[in-house]
């Protein structure tokens, strides 16, 4: 389709220029009410077997204003041999020079299709998109006290699950981000969801530790790719009055992800009923059927995804002219016609595309594939200043440094601060002589030291948080016992018969077994945690109440994103949340730190919204997702670095994690007055 219409030199004069320089070409109303009616039938006749019919006309899509006929035939074309010798920097000059008036053109025609029902249909699409990176980061934290129980996790395990969605997450954003500058948005958000979606499903049936931190590393990395490309997405849709705002409210469903993930795990999860089991090898609990459900976002975004199209801006880059110019006709009629303006006319008649590399530079078929894929990613450094990037790493590094590492080091302060409460009341008996007694009731919270047992039996019940220490017990009986956070250490079972419990190896520290049996163990780590209900119902609580206390600051952040500017938001957020950090040290409640934790997500929400939007503006259309993949992929590898950093402090001091914080913030917000303001200027 391209060689029809390349060689066409003449008709580059057929329609005169209304703009000097943005590259923007317009017919007049009367005559694109003709050229409706029938003027393209008269580009059809006439042509000869050298004069190839454009496709496109029989489709009445106007020819593209490439500008190719210098290089690729016609009378001012150079000669194969003189190509292969031809300045790469005056090249790459002209494709800039492209990239411009394009880019100037573009805000021109968003304008025209104006804003309305289809960029607000495409915003739904994307925040479900959203949504799901929001449900990721909460799954594995909701599960956790429960998986950890259900497969006998130890405690470098449950660590490694903790972290293992992040690792997924950074491979993701940098894979997919790369992806979608080769392939298209939509393409690389599409394959990317379904990834997540599958492994997400897969998740909540593996029974093993290694196939279930596998399943959740994959789904981490398909839902990896879901920042980069729905914000590159969508700012291509967007005019320039319209897009901090609107970027703005679409990172409101980052937080409708948080809210959905803590309801659907008060809901769900403390429902133990809802479990099955298919013989003692196969158990399906009800923190299966949470991650199941929370699958439904990105399967949601994935039907909704098909009727979207994929971005013009990413076409024209790549020299699809024909495409991008029906898309944006798609997005003016939606929007006419949801405005009551069905008849008016899509004025756009041909739109500049980029000059392709292959196009500028014939390098020969002798010339290596690295070669030629070196000289298509080299005007990267050029179009964006080292400086500028290396600035922006430092900020994204730096606030996700601080931002990951206090949210995760909040709730593990509060799970400190009531161990602590719980111990204090923990009571200890020394020496204690115990014979032919029968313990059917539930034995919780004790420490009993050397103690001696003699023909006890222990029936059918409970043992939560005890510890027996240097202790005897002969000829006892233990049957149906269920434990949790129960040893036995340096003790002597002399004669005792173990039935149907799971007192397994790893309960008994140091212990010596003379003429002792055990007899049907239960298998597994067995479920029983309505001891833990009201433990459970903090977790999500607290959740909850963080996620949604980013709400004013979505809305305050959307609302000014367009009048004080990027670099404003982001550089006072930031200032306001380093403040906020030194409040952590008076935390030492409960409520305190729940309150704190608000503070402090409400005020950050509009430093990431500020960052978002930059990070959109600031780089060329044919390597956004690709910075921006790159630059949430190290925004994860700090997070890991900041959570566990600060984990390492709970217990120890606040002090550490506080000043790194702190300072991580403050270093950050100094950095972003060092970037460019992005307010205003068109989409490069």
């Amino acid at each position: 389709m391209e060689d029809g219409y390349q060689n066409r030199t003449d008709d580059d004069d057929d329609y005169p220029m209304q703009g000097s320089q943005d590259g923007g070409y317009y017919r007049g109303d009367s005559q694109a009410a003709n050229d409706d009616e029938g003027g393209h039938s008269d580009s059809t006749e006439g042509h000869d077997e050298d004069d190839e019919i454009y496709e496109g006309e029989y489709q009445g899509i106007p020819r593209a204003d490439s500008g190719k006929g210098s290089l690729a035939g016609g009378p001012g074309s150079v000669g194969a041999g003189a190509q292969q010798f031809r300045d790469i920097s005056v090249s790459e000059a002209e494709r800039r020079k492209d990239q411009e008036e394009l880019a100037q053109q573009y805000e021109t025609i968003l304008q025209e299709c104006g804003h309305g029902k289809f960029q607000w249909s495409l915003y739904f699409v994307l925040g479900l998109a959203l949504m799901a990176d929001g449900v990721e980061i909460f799954v594995v934290g909701f599960v956790l006290p429960s998986a950890e129980k259900d497969m006998c996790l130890s405690e470098p395990n449950k660590s490694m699950l903790g972290l293992i969605v992040y690792f997924g997450m950074m491979v993701g954003a940098f894979l997919w981000g790369a992806l979608a500058d080769r392939i298209g948005r939509r393409q690389s958000l599409l394959i990317s969801l379904s990834i997540n979606s599958i492994f997400s499903f897969f998740s909540s049936f593996v029974q093993g530790y290694s196939t279930f931190l596998f399943c959740r590393l994959l789904s981490g990395v398909g839902i990896g790719g879901s920042i980069p490309i729905v914000f590159s997405y969508y700012s291509e849709f967007l005019s320039q009055e319209k897009r901090g705002e609107h970027l703005s409210w679409l990172c409101m469903f980052w937080m409708i992800g948080g809210i959905y993930a803590s309801a659907m795990a008060w809901a769900i999860i403390p429902h133990y009923g809802w479990s099955f089991q298919m013989g003692s090898a196969y158990q399906f609990h009800s923190w299966r059927v949470f991650v199941l459900v929370c699958a439904f976002p990105s399967v949601a975004a994935i039907a909704a995804l098909n009727a979207m199209p994929e971005s013009p801006r990413f076409y024209l880059e790549n020299g699809k002219h024909d495409e991008g110019w029906m898309v944006l006709k798609q997005v003016h009629d939606t929007n006419m016609r949801a405005k009551g303006y069905p008849e008016r006319v899509f004025s756009v008649t041909t739109i500049k595309t980029v000059k392709q590399m292959d196009e500028l530079v014939d390098v020969g078929t002798d010339t290596p594939a690295w070669q030629r894929y070196r000289l298509k990613i080299m005007s990267l450094s050029q179009q964006v200043s080292k400086r500028t990037t290396f600035m922006l790493m430092a900020v994204w590094f730096s606030m996700s440094f601080s931002y990951y590492g206090l949210t995760v080091w909040f709730p593990d302060m509060i799970k400190y601060i009531q161990k602590q409460e719980y111990e204090s009341r923990t009571k200890t008996f020394t020496k204690e002589r115990v014979e032919h007694v029968t313990f059917n009731f539930t034995l919780e919270n004790q420490v009993h030291r050397q103690g001696y047992y003699f023909n006890d039996k222990f029936l059918n019940l409970k043992m939560k948080s005890m510890v027996f220490e240097d202790s005897v017990f002969e000829e006892c009986y233990f049957e149906d016992i269920t434990s949790t956070h129960t040893f036995f250490r340096n003790c002597t079972f002399i004669a005792s018969l173990f039935y149907n419990t799971d007192l397994f190896k790893y309960r008994l520290v140091n212990c010596k077994l003379v003429n002792s049996t055990f007899l049907h163990n239960k298998e597994g780590c067995m479920l029983d945690f309505s001891d833990d209900f009201n433990n459970a119902y903090m977790i999500y609580f607290v959740n909850f109440l963080g996620t949604l206390a980013v709400l004013p600051g979505n809305i305050v952040s959307a609302l000014l994103m367009d009048k004080i500017g990027r670099l404003r938001m982001l550089a006072g957020s930031s200032v306001i949340s380093c403040v906020s950090c030194f409040f952590l040290m008076f935390g030492n409640t409960e409520s305190g730190m729940i309150a704190l934790l608000c503070l402090f997500g409400g005020i950050s929400i509009a430093s990431w919204n500020a960052l978002d939007v930059i990070t959109v503006e600031l780089y060329p259309s044919d390597k956004r997702t690709t910075a921006f993949g790159f630059l949430n992929a190290l925004c994860k590898l700090a997070a890991v670095l900041g959570i566990s950093i600060f984990q390492s402090f709970v217990g120890i001091t606040k002090a550490v994690p506080i000043l790194f914080a702190a300072g991580a913030l403050a270093a950050g917000s100094f950095l972003a007055t060092k970037l460019p303001e992005t307010r205003g200027q068109v989409l490069q």
